[in-house]
């Protein structure tokens, strides 16, 4: 095992669960989103949280993640959210997967497959109502419908869409919420009454409450992190990451002394440097270079010098007794916050959880 691991708290993964499931009430299913690796948490290990609160339904973001968990007993529906290629039909058929769709030659493609296999394969209709990526536009819908309903091997079992900016614009997140709601009273109208209506991410969630319909997407927020600080205080949530290592060298240098690549960091002083195996092929990112910080022996060390692809420095003059193997944390939740890092390094919590290689062991507890 490396020095360097992600510690996760799987019991507050499940906990999160528990707490949007009281937070949505009864009447609305909770599908959390464990693509990406489980949000860079290892999905696998999510099995526990996601069978102790009987979860029925989960999503990820393609078919190989989808198989993935099929091939170690995940038994729940899985919606695969991104739109799918041609090629990959016949797997949603063998693995019994639930596909988001908007391209009729992917419908027609997945009842091929499903009527060689003698299987009904359920589908949800993906709507684009202002995220401009994937899915139909709200006027095309019924049409669509209209032609998959038609596919004798096909269910249309769900419909979506996805918000753009729920954490930051209310005025848009409305209309797109009107949009849905247009659609879905021209299909009512045209006696389509699909089963599952789903919008709602980790922001919708919280703060448009009349996104949830019968069905939410949490993904952030079963992690324990927020899309928005300010959500905070709307829902208590464990943080279910720490991200430690160890000192593995220690050693004194001189006044102007030139410190990692580029001599980016020159000493201004004698100076103690602690060197910490970890870098950017691990997911540390490159901008926080002479501007992030860890957290060792109960004090902050600065980042000094550019950080390496397997290593990085520490300024640790201030700290007495500093040693090799002295614990290093890069973040806990307490001292150091991953919405610190992903401040200073320009991008977004998401992105700090999720780029955490798989060269960093993860470490349940």
């Amino acid at each position: 095992m490396r020095n360097s691991f992600l510690e996760v708290d799987v019991n507050a993964v499940s906990y999160n669960i528990s707490q949007i499931r009281d937070f949505v009430g009864k009447e609305v299913e909770v599908m959390p989103v464990i693509k990406a690796n489980g949000y860079g948490l290892g999905m696998l290990n999510l099995k526990p949280a996601i069978e102790e609160n009987k979860i029925k339904k989960i999503a990820v973001a393609i078919v190989d993640e989808a198989i993935t968990l099929r091939e170690n007993g995940f038994n729940q529906d899985i919606i695969i959210l991104n739109e799918l290629l041609l090629d990959e039909a016949k797997q949603i058929v063998e693995y019994n997967l639930t596909p988001g769709i908007s391209v009729y030659e992917i419908a027609e493609n997945i009842n091929f497959f499903a009527k060689e296999a003698g299987k009904i394969i359920n589908v949800h209709i993906e709507v684009d109502t202002g995220m401009g990526r994937v899915g139909l536009k709200p006027q095309d819908v019924l049409e669509f419908v209209n032609k998959v309903s038609k596919l004798k091997n096909i269910y249309i079992e769900g419909i979506y869409t996805h918000f753009s900016s729920a954490d930051s614009n209310t005025e848009y997140t409305n209309k797109q919420l009107e949009l849905f709601n247009k659609v879905l009273l021209n299909l009512e109208e045209n006696g389509f009454d699909i089963k599952y209506k789903h919008v709602a991410g980790s922001s919708g969630i919280i703060e448009f409450k009349n996104s949830h319909y019968n069905m939410v997407r949490p993904g952030l927020i079963i992690y324990g992190y927020y899309p928005n600080i300010n959500m905070k205080e709307k829902l208590y949530l464990k943080q279910t990451t720490k991200l430690k290592s160890n000192v593995v060298f220690v050693k004194e240098v001189p006044t102007k002394t030139a410190i990692s690549y580029s001599r980016s960091y020159i000493t201004d002083k004698k100076t103690k440097i602690a060197t910490i195996p970890i870098g950017y092929a691990d997911g540390i990112r490159r901008s926080l270079s002479n501007i992030g910080r860890v957290y060792i022996n109960g004090k902050y060390a600065n980042i000094v010098g550019n950080i390496c692809m397997d290593n990085f420095m520490v300024d640790v003059t201030e700290i007495e007794n500093v040693k090799v193997g002295d614990e290093v944390i890069l973040w806990d939740n307490e001292h150091i916050t991953v919405e610190e890092i992903a401040e200073k390094s320009g991008t977004i919590n998401y992105e700090i959880l999720c780029d955490i290689s798989n060269r960093i062991p993860r470490r349940y507890v």
